[in-house]
């Protein structure tokens, strides 16, 4: 009966598709005559000014002589350059925890604030008793972020005080859910990869003495062995991806549904569907899956010319998904370059140069210096482009020996923090809902 019924409401859809697109059709040149900017952006590709945060900055452009000037990119949190703040950890000391006090709370720990909030996330790493039989593994889905989106509805029946957005409250609900996130997106592939691709279950309980990274790496792994570059590498990886300005899809959905009085699980949920979107945290899995196709049709990775010859036939819709675009280049916001790509590309070469893949850096770093010029000729443009953080973070994550299957998983984990400290920000500075307009352009019949 399911399947009939399916068939039917496919079939039903597919001729009704034809109806939709001519009434819900609006005119471009309406969005120009009223003002309106699609997607919010004006048409520069500024982002247009919605609301006003403590927590994060970033920098792109500088205004000289009148002008706006591009620049390299910057990123502060709170008040830091991320570079800085990276650079001030030791050769293998985990930054995570401390930088996701930095965002929560608005200020850098000293040491015994520091130990506190670690033992409370190493503490809070635990999922109530049988969730991880009776919810994660009753619905394996090779889609993560769904298994884990589910998940964080789902804890909400376990917290008696799930509706109560008092900012203690609402603190503590994330600051469980910032641990927690790690055993949703392992526990999730696990189930996934047992009851779907028939391979074996492994599960390994998190070690509250370890790192966030530590514990991703120890518990993907069956014999919970790791180096500590590659723990240092995944760890730097979390706090490059932890927070991006307010104005950014899943971070400004987090506002969104905070503004409306809505839960802390709910909220989180929102902004998990925003982020497994291909336009947001999707996008270093086209990296992956671009970069595995030039692979195969380019023989000597130390040859510019030939790879040249294959990245313009992607650009001209000849190669790959024939979209025209080389994934990992260029930024909505950036355009000089991307400081989390600047900074995360040492840690690349210090990984690939111990995995042995120092054949694979060379092609990445062939088409980092191949790329914009060849993109700006088919734009037509002098404007800069720039590989952004997502063009090796794929790459890191291969190495790392995580599946595809968790890349966007990955972002969410260190993302959980941004968003935390956003709702936390929004539940304080204001009681408005956020309300935006939209012009009805309808006919009147």
């Amino acid at each position: 009966m399911w399947e009939q019924m399916e068939t039917q409401l496919n079939d039903y859809t597919k001729k009704q598709e034809e109806i939709c697109r001519k009434n819900d059709n609006i005119a471009p040149r309406l969005y120009e005559e009223y003002g309106v900017f699609r997607g919010l952006r004006d048409d520069q590709g500024n982002g247009v000014l919605t609301g006003l945060t403590n927590i994060s900055k970033i920098v792109s452009s500088h205004i000289v002589d009148g002008k706006k000037v591009a620049c390299d990119g910057q990123l502060w949190y709170r008040g830091y350059r991320v570079e800085q703040l990276i650079g001030n950890l030791g050769p293998h000391e985990m930054g995570f925890e401390k930088i996701a006090y930095l965002l929560l709370m608005g200020e850098l720990p000293n040491q015994e604030e520091e130990e506190i909030f670690r033992t409370c996330i190493g503490n809070c790493r635990k999922l109530p008793t049988n969730f991880t039989r009776d919810v994660i593994m009753k619905a394996p889905s090779e889609d993560i972020m769904n298994s884990m989106t589910r998940s964080i509805l789902t804890l909400a029946s376990y917290d008696d005080r799930a509706k109560d957005t008092r900012i203690s409250n609402s603190l503590r609900q994330c600051i469980q859910l910032i641990s927690e996130f790690p055993l949703l997106a392992v526990y999730g592939y696990n189930a996934y990869v047992h009851y779907e691709k028939d391979a074996s279950m492994i599960i390994h309980h998190p070690d509250p003495a370890l790192s966030t990274a530590e514990n991703l790496l120890m518990m993907m792994r069956p014999n919970k062995k790791y180096t500590k570059t590659e723990a240092k590498v995944l760890d730097t990886a979390l706090i490059l991806h932890m927070e991006h300005g307010g104005g950014n899809n899943s971070t400004f959905t987090t506002r969104v549904v905070t503004s409306s009085g809505s839960d802390t699980y709910s909220t989180m949920a929102a902004a998990m569907s925003s982020l497994k979107g291909p336009k947001h945290g999707g996008a270093n899995i086209k990296v992956m899956e671009m970069m595995e196709d030039i692979r195969n049709h380019v023989k000597d990775f130390d040859d510019k010319d030939e790879i040249e010859v294959y990245l313009r036939k992607i650009i001209n819709k000849e190669a790959f998904d024939k979209k025209g675009l080389i994934y990992g280049m260029g930024h909505a916001i950036y355009s000089v370059s991307d400081p989390r790509e600047r900074v995360f590309k040492q840690y690349v070469v210090k990984l690939a140069q111990e995995k042995g893949r120092e054949e694979d850096l060379k092609l990445y770093q062939n088409i980092e210096d191949l790329a914009p010029q060849i993109i700006c000729e088919k734009r037509n443009t002098k404007k800069k482009v720039s590989p952004n953080v997502d063009f090796y973070s794929g790459f890191v994550y291969d190495m790392l020996g995580i599946p595809v299957e968790l890349y966007t998983a990955m972002f969410a984990v260190a993302r959980i923090v941004g968003w935390s400290a956003h709702r936390i920000e929004e539940l304080i500075c204001t009681d408005k809902i956020i309300r935006p307009a939209y012009m009805s352009v309808m006919e009147e019949k």
